[in-house]
């Protein structure tokens, strides 16, 4: 039976607890342990998951409104919601059954999963398994998780096979995985995304899957059907919307009691400041509604059996990329309007900058994204591994 969870109320109860937590978090560069246990306590760990592992199998449009609202509290509790749900989704749905028992066979253990899929690292097989050898930067949420992802290609017969459909993520228990750390960053400092890597350990099959599948061992949501790309993107967009509207807010309040020096009257009071918020509100509203549209569209094609075309993907990803760029416009914006308050260390909107500008860094969402879109749009390229 599926269960049930309001996954934005799950995050807003959030709340009082992020807020204390934060400075915790940022000065021990991972994400604290009273933040974890309260989001295993809130339902959000996994949430994303099969209901053989104790997920809800949620709408896109739930899921990325939940995904806003953590960003909104604190950027680093709203990247580890866009890395670890999403990562123990994945090996939920797509695990072997064997693989699937071992992480998720007893409902009591609260198992997070984290890393970096990208294929940093070879496994020569073995028949049954594979020996893995690769070093990953910027695991996102690998200082609290138990099992590490790593992406690799395979090795048979002395030959690395690097097709796109053989790309395999292996998942391997953090004891036998070395942390090289290297988390000493501008932003997102709270999110203990460690550089590690791992030599020669045998991962059985049952603990990997082919990183693009789209073809679920388990759970009924379009979202399995639709693969970890999608997710990924819709994860970025509605990280970077939730950091900007929590700049956005916070400008706002301000204005109503800051004047700037020189100033006999409050930013409220300001036409420019007026028009500005407007305009930049505006902005924002737009891109999260492409998101919306965008999202949600192609999840409803692949609910009613239609095939994930190229063309949809590429328009999840520009969906994506367009709405993190609106977004590092709009919290640009509310930093300059907000002075010097902005400017003081450990402020809510000192923090909010500094992740913002720290997570759209990600190549994920470059502007490649844009160019091989639009090569798919005017027909110049079938299909794109990028996308």
């Amino acid at each position: 039976m599926t269960l049930t969870l309001d996954g934005p109320a799950a995050a807003r109860s959030l709340r009082e607890i992020s807020q204390i937590e934060a400075a915790a978090s940022e000065s021990q560069r991972t994400i604290s342990t009273p933040l974890v246990d309260a989001l295993w306590d809130s339902g959000l760990l996994s949430f994303l998951n099969t209901p053989e592992a104790g997920g809800c199998e949620p709408k896109f449009t739930e899921v990325i409104e939940t995904w806003i609202e953590m960003a909104i509290q604190d950027g680093a509790l709203g990247w580890i919601g866009i890395a670890n749900m999403p990562s123990a989704m994945a090996a939920s749905a797509y695990l072997p059954e064997e693989g699937f028992q071992e992480l998720f066979g007893n409902p009591l253990d609260r198992v997070t999963v984290g890393g970096q899929f990208f294929p940093n690292g070879s496994g020569e097989s073995t028949g049954d398994g594979y020996m893995l050898s690769g070093s990953w930067n910027f695991g996102s949420g690998t200082a609290h998780s138990k099992y590490i992802a790593c992406g690799f290609f395979p090795v048979i017969n002395g030959e690395a096979i690097f097709e796109l459909t053989e790309i395999r993520a292996a998942l391997v228990p953090r004891e036998q995985v070395q942390f090289t750390d290297g988390w000493h960053v501008q932003g997102l400092r709270g999110t203990g995304s460690y550089d590690y890597a791992v030599t020669e350990v045998f991962v059985p099959e049952s603990r990997c899957f082919p990183l693009f599948t789209r073809q679920p061992k388990r759970g009924g949501s379009p979202l399995f059907r639709m693969g970890l790309m999608p997710i990924t993107a819709a994860g970025h967009a509605a990280w970077a919307l939730g950091v900007s509207k929590s700049m956005l807010d916070d400008v706002a309040d301000l204005a109503l009691k800051k004047a700037r020096m020189s100033d006999m009257e409050t930013l409220a009071l300001r036409n420019t400041f007026q028009r500005n918020l407007a305009h930049f509100t505006g902005m924002w509203r737009a891109a999260r509604a492409g998101v919306i549209e965008t999202f949600g569209s192609a999840e409803r094609a692949v609910a009613a059996g239609e095939e994930l075309t190229p063309r949809m993907r590429a328009d999840m990803r520009v969906a994506a990329t367009y709405a993190t760029e609106a977004s590092r416009e709009v919290g640009q914006w509310a930093h300059l309007a907000a002075g010097t308050t902005a400017i003081r260390d450990g402020s809510r909107m000192e923090r909010a900058f500094r992740d913002l500008y720290t997570g759209t860094q990600h190549a994920f969402i470059s502007e490649k994204t844009y160019i091989d879109a639009a090569q798919i749009w005017l027909g110049l390229e079938e299909d794109l591994p990028g996308i």
